[in-house]
């Protein structure tokens, strides 16, 4: 009971400073917790200090973080002007099934990862360290088991975008693409765990170089399928299923290799298949607020397929699309540094 006492009156920074590895994050931490509490400076001059300490450590974990989601926007932009380059159908179509369907599964999954971070902050504020590799292998397998209703509504791609009213042109071909991207789906159910179990450790940087590196492969491979192999909107999405599987499997790599995941990557382990239903509902609710983002832009896309030319409005909404889209990946990133800030020390405080 003592023990419990002289934790709950240990100043919550400072107890983490040494307990964490993060030594540089927390020292930020500790300098604006004395900047705050320090009563002889005028309060102006408080919220200056503490300003500029604050944006210094989030932009140090938001750089990588927005490069990150900007990078993995630009292999889908990047698909889509391939795809422009074989006709206005092709980029039409492109536009059609990346945002009125791909969009959906983006959503989704991304938003049912985002539970991985609450999970994984709580458990390394906690020092237990073990469980994160255990939250991480939860996630992989409910968001696995997800991709699967989500391989039908690809594969039902043109009976649905028919029956939405799209024109059998475009519906055709956006099927023809949406069907090379169905390896895409489980690797955004392991890709966006692994994101979320680094950003909790607050390891962006190799994320963001891994990303840098693979979008470059994109683009030969890209180039390579569509111009030399003339495998057209097909081959396109294929290597886009294929660059998301070259960033998981890279991410893999590090997580095992590197001393920076040695406490919180032991190994697979059963624990995994034990509260998935629990998971579920955390990561559901997650994934709702993010899918309500998404659905905004998806019915924008559908209504533009329904217009009297249906092939020059998804032309011309996916470049203002693309544009919007790389501004909001800039939000997302911000928003997993801010969270990787705040989680930690908030969610150390459970002491049970």
């Amino acid at each position: 009971m003592g023990s419990q006492d002289d934790q709950l009156h240990t100043p919550i920074l400072e107890s983490m400073q040494r307990s964490s590895s993060t030594g540089s994050t927390f020292e930020s931490s500790s300098e604006l917790e004395k900047v705050l509490s320090d009563l002889q400076l005028p309060w102006l001059r408080r919220l200056r200090t503490a300003t500029w300490i604050e944006l210094k450590l989030l932009f140090r974990l938001a750089a990588p973080a927005v490069l990150v989601y900007l990078i993995n926007n630009a292999m889908s932009l990047s698909t889509r002007v391939f795809a422009g380059h074989l006709g206005n159908l092709e980029l039409a179509a492109a536009s059609l099934g990346n945002s009125g369907i791909q969009l959906f599964a983006y959503g989704l999954m991304l938003g049912m990862g985002s539970a991985v971070e609450t999970l994984c902050g709580q458990a390394y504020g906690a020092n237990r360290y073990e469980m994160l590799g255990v939250y991480l292998q939860r996630a992989t397998v409910v968001l696995t088991a997800t991709g699967f209703p989500l391989t039908v509504i690809y594969l039902l791609a043109k009976p649905i975008l028919l029956l939405l009213g799209e024109s059998s042109a475009v519906a055709s071909a956006a099927a023809v693409f949406v069907y090379g991207l169905i390896p895409q789906i489980f690797a955004y159910a392991v890709n966006f765990p692994i994101q979320k179990f680094l950003q909790a450790q607050r390891i962006v940087t190799p994320s963001a170089i891994i990303s840098a590196a693979t979008l470059a492969v994109h683009l030969l491979l890209s180039w390579v399928a569509v111009y030399k192999l003339g495998m057209g909107l097909i081959g396109a999405s294929l290597v886009l299923s294929l660059s998301w599987w070259i960033i998981v499997g890279a991410q893999f790599v590090y997580i095992l290799t590197s001393d920076r995941c040695k406490y919180t990557w032991t190994g697979f382990s059963l624990q995994a298949f034990s509260g998935l239903w629990e998971f579920l509902k955390l990561s559901a609710a997650s994934a709702v607020m993010l899918c309500l983002e998404t659905w905004y832009f998806q019915i924008l896309v559908l209504i533009a397929g329904l217009l009297k030319n249906p092939e020059l409005a998804l032309d011309s909404l996916s470049i203002c699309m693309a544009i919007n889209g790389l501004l909001f990946m800039v939000s997302v990133g911000f928003n997993a540094a801010a969270r990787s800030v705040i989680f930690q020390p908030v969610l150390s405080l459970d002491l049970s």
